[in-house]
């Protein structure tokens, strides 16, 4: 299914000429993205292509200004990076009747797949029943690049790639970005990635250098911690509050920054998960993300923005059993209705953005993006491309033919709508058991307002034992009663980005993402009775149960 076109013309295909919107300065659309398009050849499309995104984002992206530079953040390794010499080499495999006999690229004649059926919700039919009776079957042939069937196939996509990703699938990223986020400066760049944890990997190899220090909320994803801690490389919790990551905490510790005190120079690399934080569930406000950044720009701080749950922003908490908050009515009034992201407040080229389709698709997919400064991104490629190299080529296919020949982008946003629906519906079904099952007398939450995590606050200073027993005793009680009881939430302790620090709170995340509604009450009401357990509360009836 070819996506629809911008104007009144002719289907448009990728090696034909199009007619492009007037005017040329205004903001892309999930409508006019395909009219803007530029004419390729099949060999812009071929094997090992190089790519760019200014290849394929608008003409007005190129009037903005530009965004400073980073050579005083990026280290010695990302400095002392030049490219793969070899993969450079590809871009002279469009010429004209060359016969290549340079690089060591398999012929397609031994890949022993001949063609790949995968069937799909067709649009605006999305629940699992819909797409079993109904879906639509795509399929890509080995050689449909060569018949002019696809400009993506089997022969292109199972052979080697450039660490930028297909530039297939790189020109769908690059004008969604453009259309969700408008980065305020120009010379920024899209690069496909093998998930946002490879990226986060990478980009911390870029920046940081043994002994560094890194700025985080100060419960944060682990991985992240993690990751950083072999390379030397130390995490500081800021203080949080329901909107996430607090400016004042953030300033109070760059403007005291004591090196002698602190044992490492003054951080300027600032680690954020800004919506449905992991593990939190916190997200940061419009006016609280241009607080930081005005911190980012006062302090010079780099931020790595990651974004795998900014898609999963949901409709207000309007309470149990209550009707539930209107629906955007257009893919503009959806898109207008997320909270902006710093990357489309990046006057600087100070972000690096990391986003993912495994929240929104699937997490086994391993693909995502990166959008940054050409200057960071072009540093990242190079790395990518003696590394990790290209992404997936079979899963590039499968998403280029479900999201780019088959949905467009108009039918990945109303994707992107449905399951902001399903998981507000999730939400709410966690929200209402908690309501009813859990003794708010110990534990309090604020309603998540995007990811799939819910954030549970016990008072364990009200535990019988406070007196007597640790924090880490009594939340280890707490676990344990729970895992006998039949049910799994995770300790808020894992999630400490400086184990080191003092912490006077206890946390447990629960997410409502796969269970069935069932599943999810059920869970919550083995874990209001481990809590009464523990604190020797009186036996609950079920019923008369309140948040305070």
């Amino acid at each position: 299914m070819a996506p629809p076109s911008a104007t009144e013309v002719d289907a448009v295909t990728d090696t034909q000429g199009v007619t492009l919107p007037d005017p040329l300065t205004a903001p892309i659309t999930a409508n006019d993205a395909y009219g803007r398009r530029k004419k390729y050849q099949k060999s812009h499309w071929g094997v090992a292509a190089p790519a760019h995104s200014d290849m394929f984002k608008s003409p007005r992206q190129m009037t903005k200004p530009k965004a400073k530079r980073w050579d005083h953040r990026l280290n010695t390794e990302a400095h002392s990076r030049t490219g793969n010499s070899l993969k450079q080499a590809a871009r002279f495999l469009s010429t004209p009747g060359i016969i290549s006999l340079g690089g060591g690229l398999p012929s397609s004649q031994f890949f022993p797949f001949d063609s790949l059926s995968i069937k799909v919700p067709a649009p605006g039919h999305f629940s699992e029943s819909e797409t079993y009776e109904s879906g639509v079957t795509l399929h890509a042939g080995k050689h449909d690049l060569a018949t002019d069937a696809s400009i993506f196939d089997i022969a292109t996509a199972f052979n080697y790639g450039q660490g930028t990703g297909s530039a297939q699938l790189l020109r769908f990223v690059t004008e969604h970005t453009e259309m969700c986020h408008d980065p305020p400066y120009g010379d920024w760049n899209c690069n496909l990635s093998i998930g946002s944890t490879s990226a986060l990997d990478m980009a911390f190899r870029m920046f940081t250098q043994r002994g560094d220090v890194i700025l985080s909320e100060e419960y944060t994803f682990v991985t992240a911690v993690e990751t950083a801690a072999p390379m030397g490389v130390k995490v500081v919790g800021v203080k949080m509050d329901s909107e996430g990551l607090l400016p004042s905490a953030l300033d109070e510790i760059l403007s005291s920054w004591d090196e002698n005190v602190r044992g490492a120079k003054k951080p300027f690399l600032l680690y954020t998960v800004p919506s449905g934080q992991n593990p939190t569930g916190a997200t940061q406000g419009a006016e609280r993300r241009r607080s930081i950044y005005k911190l980012a720009q006062k302090h010079d701080l780099y931020i790595i923005e990651d974004e795998p749950y900014y898609f999963l922003q949901m409709q207000p908490y309007t309470g149990a059993h209550q009707p539930p908050a209107p629906l955007p009515t257009s893919h503009a009034e959806f898109l207008a209705s997320l909270v902006p992201s710093l990357l489309s407040m990046d006057t600087d080229g100070r972000v690096l953005r990391l986003d993912s389709f495994s929240k929104v698709l699937s997490p086994g997919a391993r693909v995502g993006w990166i959008t940054a400064s050409n200057e960071v991104v072009e540093k990242y490629r190079m790395h990518a491309d003696v590394s990790t190299q290209s992404p997936s080529g079979p899963m590039q296919l499968i998403l280029f033919k479900l999201l780019e020949e088959h949905w467009g982008h108009g039918g990945y946003l109303d994707w992107l709508l449905h399951v902001r629906v399903e998981y507000t519906r999730r939400r709410d079904v966690i929200l209402a058991a908690c309501e009813r099952y859990l003794p708010t007398s110990i534990v309090s939450w604020e309603p998540p307002m995007a990811g799939m995590f819910h954030w549970l606050r016990v008072n364990w200073r009200l535990h019988p034992s406070a007196g007597t027993k640790s924090i880490t005793e009594i939340e280890e009680e707490i676990f344990m009663n729970n895992i006998e009881n039949g049910t799994l939430l995770m300790r808020g302790s894992w999630f400490y980005a400086d184990r080191d620090a003092e912490h006077d709170t206890m946390f447990f995340r629960a997410t409502y993402a796969a269970a069935p509604f069932d599943k999810i009450e059920e869970g919550i009401r083995r874990f209001g009775e481990s809590l009464r357990k523990s604190f020797k509360l009186e036996e609950s009836n079920g019923v008369g149960n309140r948040k305070v």
